[in-house]
């Protein structure tokens, strides 16, 4: 699974008439994160570390940066449960829209596996107290909390998640393909820079992004008062 989603990820990415990626679950489990019998050593009782498990937490990671750099904008869509890695996948996407009854956890610590991946994500995403409560006690949090700690971006009622969902990529997939592109790179770069280093990232970024064919045509829409057409470049 890990696979097929990077792999269509980098097609969504190649492709300029993509201009916003939604990923869904299949309920009642948005993603249940990793198979652990595929994580455990190769003998029973054994301490010598399982290769594959070293190769799946490396490609789960590569997914999630993935998700990071690709120029256009991910919006997760859960409903059901995100646990451990469907946890992490859910906090890396750009936006997040939750059903009212979804939930999240990190259970890792209950099967003696400390969710560590998982933490990067969320410790990123919400406020560090509440991610590390997360981690050290196991217990799931609701859709309603999970967006007052900053998980997720909205809570909607489970009948509404997939129309206000395609409503907000609609939104997004509106704008300019290669501006878009632009803005999530340089908020994303001026994010883990103090605030002068930030600054400096943004200067720049506004400075690339009027050289845009898709800025001039944005500009010269809105004082000539019509509709832009973008490029989608």
């Amino acid at each position: 699974m890990i696979n097929q989603l990077s792999e269509s990820l980098a097609a969504a990415g190649s492709n300029s008439a993509v201009r916003v990626v939604v990923l869904t679950g299949a309920p009642p489990v948005f993603s249940a994160g990793h198979d652990l019998r595929e994580l455990l050593p190769p003998t029973p009782g054994g301490e010598t570390p399982n290769p594959s498990a070293a190769a799946i937490f490396s490609a789960c990671s590569d997914l999630m940066l993935a998700i990071r750099n690709l120029p256009v904008p991910v919006v997760a869509s859960v409903s059901g449960l995100a646990t451990a890695a469907g946890c992490q996948l859910a906090a890396t996407c750009d936006i997040t829209i939750a059903a009212e009854s979804a939930h999240f956890q990190t259970p890792g610590l209950r099967v003696g596996l400390f969710c560590s991946t998982p933490g990067v994500a969320i410790a990123r995403a919400m406020l560090p107290k509440q991610a590390l409560s997360m981690l050290l006690t196991a217990d799931a949090i609701s859709a309603a909390e999970a967006l007052q700690y900053g998980l997720v971006t909205k809570v909607v009622p489970d009948g509404e998640l997939q129309t206000q969902t395609l409503a907000i990529a609609k939104k997004v997939a509106a704008n300019s393909r290669q501006v878009l592109a632009l803005g999530k790179r340089a908020f994303y770069d001026q994010i883990q820079r103090d605030c002068q280093g930030a600054y400096t990232v943004a200067n720049a970024a506004m400075v690339s992004n009027l050289q845009l064919g898709d800025a001039r045509e944005g500009i010269g829409a809105f004082l000539g008062k019509r509709a832009p057409q973008w490029s989608h470049a």
